[in-house]
């Protein structure tokens, strides 16, 4: 399996819809490729935060610099 076929059918394996012998191909191109392992971890991690409901607080320095992003962005499209 390729990365670019495994990222075909992330959504699938995340969610336990796929046939257990492309899960098991799944399985072993993660084991051997850390870009790929580190795109489904953050997607786990991703929907254990979203599961459990939990507020997250964003660190204060991101925050402000996302605010400011939106700010900037709002003043472009309605101004």
């Amino acid at each position: 399996m390729e990365c670019d076929e495994l990222l075909t059918l992330l959504n699938d394996y995340v969610d336990g819809e796929i046939e257990p012998g492309l899960c098991a191909e799944f399985e072993k191109h993660i084991a051997g490729c850390n870009p790929c392992q580190v795109v489904v971890d953050n997607i786990r991690k991703t929907i254990t935060l979203y599961k459990d409901g939990q507020p997250y607080e964003l660190p204060v320095e991101f925050r402000r610099r996302l605010h400011t992003a939106l700010r900037q962005r709002w003043k472009e499209t309605h101004q």
